[in-house]
């Protein structure tokens, strides 16, 4: 029977963390006390060197020899399980898709084990569950963020495919990605150049588009420049997933714009993506491609640089050329090709001028000058091109499995947690198979640093709280929903699998527990870089914290009824 020294054993050892939170909450809401910029600083702090350096000192001061298998194998098999229901899901329900299956998966089993799960599940249960909470964060961090990861950059490589080569993507060889470009899901504008082999196959080299920075600094002079549009996508009246200004180059129109208006423009409508060629102002098209494209693309679109051709000088056939360049590309504006409304022929031919977005503009006409600023393939936009997203070609298996790996992998080796696991367990291999203990200086060193982990993670997610514009981003709904998904079917899917595997007692108790815990802030960061779902991952992280000493004090009273 739970007494009220074991409930108050549990709220004081949660309050101190509330508190660095709440501090750091009111120092940026209320008291003024640290900018945006200075918050941005202490967080890069945390990142870089507050929480590896805590993640090693757990990991290395576990005995990996003695690891519960069992206890790994409940946590891995409610992720395992989640997992496969969600792609049963996705593949067999109209409404399902990727996107939720991340998003999903991410509320259900991803939670803030390190810096919650290790002080709370110590105070309910006793010291002998930090080496438990310890190996779940290891397996956390090494495999499951991982594969997190892997589905994001699938992603944002499925957007890509579709975006830039809709019909010609099986005929993908390889893939060559600039050191330069660290994601292919994420807010930086991209662009490909596509090389055609004498087989037929296409070499894609993906870059970093240049075009961001030439065109959109801030010495650049707007007299004379005339984009061919700029469109206002108001939520309620766009299929677009989030709010942006789409500009390319050259028109006759002149700009509606002054020279004051970019910056006001960047600060109330996010992202600019700026759309032109890497090399020309119009495509260079192999010929090999250009019969196709006029056989079933059917329509021209005016500006649209997709169906340009290029001509020979003085007329006559196109120009031969062996190189296929294509376009600037990012995730928000062709991750809508799966879901947008598309457009009759008819609707689309001849258009030269769109109306101001500013002054009440049709949400449909707005579709269709977005759709045509963004590059999107006139294939898309043609009366007999209609293409669902769940239909297109992808490149081969092997080809999309090197791409992503190569992603993947960028990005753990600039992960410094990556770094502090590894050499983490490394240590405690060597050191409880031979007995060898830290020198001194490199323990105390690490210590001291490990020690302020906790406090400054904490600490952190208070200033990440005060920074974001709502406290329940995703709206009373969405919020009560991931509320459900976070502190009942996770928990009730990893009860189910402890059971599976035979943990009874207090182990399944510390399972149900863990999984009740709020989610960790890394799926959110994932989700705001691939902008997928950030305002849900917002609020899971914020609200979670806030009701988590509740709900789990709520489970540690029914656990021992």
């Amino acid at each position: 029977m739970i007494s009220g020294k074991d409930i108050y054993q549990v709220v004081s050892a949660l309050v101190p963390l509330y508190a660095a939170m709440i501090l750091a909450y009111g120092s940026v809401r209320w008291w003024k006390v640290f900018t945006p910029d200075q918050c941005a600083g202490i967080n890069r702090f945390v990142a870089v060197f507050a929480t590896p350096f805590l993640v090693f000192d757990f990991i290395c001061s576990n005995n990996p020899y003695k690891m519960n298998l069992r206890f790994i194998a409940a946590d891995s098999l409610q992720k395992v399980v989640v997992l496969v229901v969600l792609f049963i899901w996705k593949a067999t329900a109209r409404r399902g898709d990727l996107d939720w299956t991340i998003t999903l998966f991410s509320l259900s089993t991803l939670p803030n084990t390190l810096v919650m799960g290790v002080p709370l599940l110590k105070s309910m249960y006793g010291e002998f569950t930090s080496p438990l909470m310890i190996q779940v964060c290891f397996m956390q961090s090494v495999l499951w963020y991982t594969l997190l990861l892997s589905m994001f950059e699938y992603r944002g490589a499925k957007r890509l495919v579709a975006g830039q080569f809709p019909e010609t993507a099986a005929s993908i060889s390889s893939f060559k990605v600039d050191s330069a470009v660290v994601s292919l899901g994420g807010h930086e504008p991209l662009e490909t150049d596509a090389e055609i082999d004498d087989d037929g196959k296409l070499r894609v080299v993906v870059r970093r588009s240049s075009a961001t920075s030439s065109n959109f600094s801030s010495r650049d002079r707007f007299d004379g420049w005339n984009p061919v549009l700029s469109v206002h996508l108001p939520p309620r009246a766009s299929n677009f997933s989030s709010v942006e200004v789409f500009s390319v180059q050259s028109s006759p129109r002149a700009s509606s714009y002054r020279q004051t208006d970019l910056p006001n423009l960047t600060n109330s409508f996010g992202d600019i993506y700026s759309l032109q060629s890497s090399r020309n102002s119009v495509p260079r098209i192999s010929s090999n491609l250009e019969e196709e494209m006029r056989r079933k693309n059917g329509v021209a679109f005016p500006g649209s640089p997709s169906c340009a051709v290029p001509q020979k000088e003085g007329g006559g056939a196109p120009a031969p050329n062996k190189d296929l360049h294509m376009f600037v590309w990012s995730s928000s504006i062709s991750s809508n090709i799966s879901d947008h409304r598309y457009l009759r022929a008819d609707q689309i031919n001849g258009r030269h001028t769109y109306p101001d977005p500013f002054n009440g503009a049709d949400p449909q006409e707005d579709n269709i000058a977005a759709a045509a600023s963004t590059g999107i393939p006139c294939r898309y936009l043609s009366s007999s091109c209609f293409h669902s997203a769940k239909k297109q070609q992808m490149p081969p298996a092997t080809v999309v499995a090197r791409l992503i790996a190569m992603m993947v992998g960028r990005k753990l080796v600039r992960n410094p947690n990556t770094y502090a696991s590894l050499l983490g367990l490394l240590w405690s291999l060597i050191s409880f198979r031979w007995s060898i203990k830290l020198p001194l200086i490199v323990d105390g060193s690490v210590r001291i640093l490990s020690n302020a982990g906790l406090g400054m993670a904490m600490f952190s997610l208070g200033l990440f709280a005060a920074l974001q514009p709502k406290v329940i981003a995703s709206g009373k709904v969405l919020a009560l929903i991931s509320m459900a998904i976070k502190f009942l079917i996770g928990p009730a899917v990893l009860a189910a699998t402890s059971l599976a595997v035979g943990l009874r007692g207090d182990l399944l108790r510390i399972a149900i527990v863990q999984a009740a815990l709020p989610s960790g802030i890394l799926p959110f960061i994932f989700a705001k870089e691939y902008n997928l779902h950030a305002n849900i991952q917002s609020t899971s992280v914020i609200f979670g914290m806030v009701v988590a000493l509740p709900v789990t004090i709520i489970y540690y009273v029914l656990l021992d009824l």
